[in-house]
């Protein structure tokens, strides 16, 4: 038996680098796969999909894939994605939602067309499978037929601790690890686990912005998601976890950190004093990327 023999998995973004390692490593592990990608090139320009190369690529390892080409953030289209894995394989019980893009620039050169279409893609595009496969999973489990469902998102470090020149992405990753934390406190009397990971890796996305030399390979990433899309995973869930290469390191997000009670209204001239002794009392932030030290 492997690690995930019978499951059901939709992957997005799966035509090429993570997505794609993704898709071809939960085959190679028995899942059942729909492989998303809607098919644009890095500016944003429709292109034909790679997806069905991938297919091919997992069919030829024996498995079971079928391709799906929604625009993720399209409400609609998100919601046929769903119903596609469940009308072609019979339910589901996986969804790794991979897709994403980025316009970088530095925020005060940023446009609001970028802006918008980056949160679209990787927030919405976020929002609307787990929304609609949230929605399945409810049904299943108020009649009687929970599945062992496990959500895999995909936020980042520059999410996490911020990344010079990356205003929209940043915001548009955090904002998906903190969908996650609330998806996994509402989901789990249904069944599901919804956890992230911060993936680094050598792909088409990374190569135009960083030095890549020594990155990790796109597929050191997914053995990580075939575990958390497991049975066995079914106490891992609200997790951050970022992986690079043979390392992994979950993230340890906001926490209450030091605090003074005035037992009453503060006067604004009692602030600064207060603040700064809570400041020198507290952990210091890490850099956001592309800097020495934090701000």
């Amino acid at each position: 038996m492997t690690l995930l023999e019978g499951r059901i998995a939709i992957v997005t973004g799966a035509g090429r680098g993570i997505g794609r390692a993704h898709a071809l490593e939960l085959a190679r592990q028995g899942a059942k796969v729909v492989v998303n990608d809607f098919g644009v090139s890095l500016a944003g320009e429709k292109e034909e999909s790679p997806a069905d190369a991938v297919v091919a690529e997992i069919r030829a390892l024996g498995g079971e894939a079928v391709t799906n080409g929604a625009d993720v953030a399209d409400f609609a289209q998100a919601e046929s994605m769903v119903r596609q894995a469940i009308d072609t394989f019979g339910g589901l019980d996986i969804l790794v939602n991979n897709a994403g893009f980025v316009r970088d620039r530095m925020l005060v050169n940023t446009s609001e067309e970028e802006w918008d279409s980056v949160i679209r893609v990787h927030l919405k595009g976020h929002f609307a499978p787990l929304r609609h496969a949230g929605a399945y999973w409810r049904t299943e489990s108020k009649e009687g037929r929970q599945r062992a469902a496990r959500v895999i998102n995909t936020s980042s470090g520059a999410g996490l601790q911020g990344s010079i020149g990356q205003t929209t992405y940043s915001a548009a990753k955090a904002g998906i690890a903190g969908m996650t934390l609330v998806a996994a406190a509402e989901m789990g009397r249904y069944g599901v686990t919804v956890n992230a990971i911060a993936p680094v890796a050598r792909t088409r996305m990374t190569e135009g912005a960083f030095d890549t030399s020594a990155m990790a390979e796109p597929e050191d990433n997914s053995p990580l998601v075939a575990w958390l899309a497991s049975v066995d995973a079914k106490d891992v869930t609200g997790r951050v976890i970022e992986i690079e290469g043979g390392q992994i390191c979950l993230e340890q997000g906001w926490t209450h950190g030091p605090r003074r009670d005035a037992g009453r209204r503060w006067a604004a001239d009692e602030i600064g004093p207060a603040l700064r002794d809570l400041i020198a009392e507290a952990a210091d932030p890490e850099p956001v990327y592309g800097t020495t030290v934090a701000p």
